[in-house]
């Protein structure tokens, strides 16, 4: 579990410790964990085609992730609900806006596309797990260290963080009822409620949870969980703008940890300046925590 920890840990922090001033390489870094998202659910591809029967069990994978989909929302937005009811904010609404969703959904499906094309040529091509392993350690790796310079250079400092209460409420918030969602989930279709644990920790990150918990646990659950984080982030472009300007916490919080990132368009431009630091905060919180809960999970 240390090693693990460790192989987490450290090239988010060494990512963390660059500090980058020019808006060009930052642009770069970002881009650059685009494409590192893409070549890990390539390779992610590869190596569900290496399972055998594989075909036999994709009706499960389906079916076990809209559980999870299904099961973990449920439960945010219950958390969620229960949250801006405390807090009976006014909030200034924004006029109506069009969003063109599309693009969204197109580059979200995409997603699974590169899935599927890894797995049509792993079928054809002779290629050793080890060396897909090996890869997608390293490949891994990079996206950490590309994360932890973008958290970085985010423009999100620890006070910040601190004095934000609303991020932090809706932070916790959604871990705690995602995992009792993963385990409600987990006890009705039979894994392992740990199991459960960990694919309900992705928080919406899915290029992670897909990598992490199919070395950890088995590339059928990785599956599982890629889908499952996919699910909301296909959900949050939809239920943010008809919930943003009643209900905040709640259409923040369904985004995840792409409320810092994919789902913050959105979040500015339905719900208004005011919004966006507490996405960040939010997102910025569950990225963090993200990768340690599922490794705990994982390795308990």
């Amino acid at each position: 579990m240390y090693f693990g920890l460790l192989f987490i840990l450290l090239p988010l922090v060494i990512g963390y410790l660059i500090v980058v001033s020019s808006e060009a390489w930052l642009h770069r870094v970002n881009q650059y964990c685009g494409y590192m998202v893409y070549f890990i659910l390539f390779l992610m591809g590869i190596s569900l085609s290496l399972i055998d029967n594989f075909s036999e069990n994709a009706s499960q994978v389906i079916w076990h992730a809209i559980a999870f989909i299904v099961g973990i929302l449920i439960a945010n937005l219950i958390g969620l609900y229960g949250l801006d009811r405390w807090h009976r904010q006014r909030i200034q609404k924004v006029r109506d806006v069009k969003i063109d969703k599309l693009p969204m959904i197109i580059e979200s499906v995409s997603l699974l596309g590169v899935v599927a094309l890894g797995f049509i040529i792993g079928m054809f091509v002779s290629i050793e797990k080890s060396m897909i392993d090996t890869a997608s350690e390293w490949a891994l790796m990079v996206l950490l260290a590309l994360i932890g310079i973008s958290l970085r250079n985010s423009g999100i400092a620890l006070r910040e963080i601190l004095l934000n209460k609303s991020g932090m409420q809706i932070a916790i918030t959604v871990m705690i009822t995602s995992w009792l969602g993963g385990v409600v989930v987990a006890k009705i279709i039979g894994l392992p409620l740990i199991h459960g644990l960990a694919v309900s920790s992705g928080f919406g990150w899915y290029s992670l949870s897909g990598i992490l918990i199919s070395d950890g646990i088995s590339p059928i659950l990785g599956a599982v969980a890629l889908i499952n984080d996919l699910g909301r982030e296909l959900v949050a472009i939809f239920v943010i703008p008809l919930l943003i300007n009643a209900k905040r916490h709640s259409a923040i919080g369904i985004g995840g940890a792409t409320s810092m990132d994919f789902t913050l368009p959105i979040i500015q431009k339905t719900g208004g300046s005011d919004a966006v630091p507490i996405a960040i905060v939010s997102g910025f919180i569950l990225s963090i925590m993200a990768p340690l809960c599922m490794l705990f999970f994982i390795n308990f």
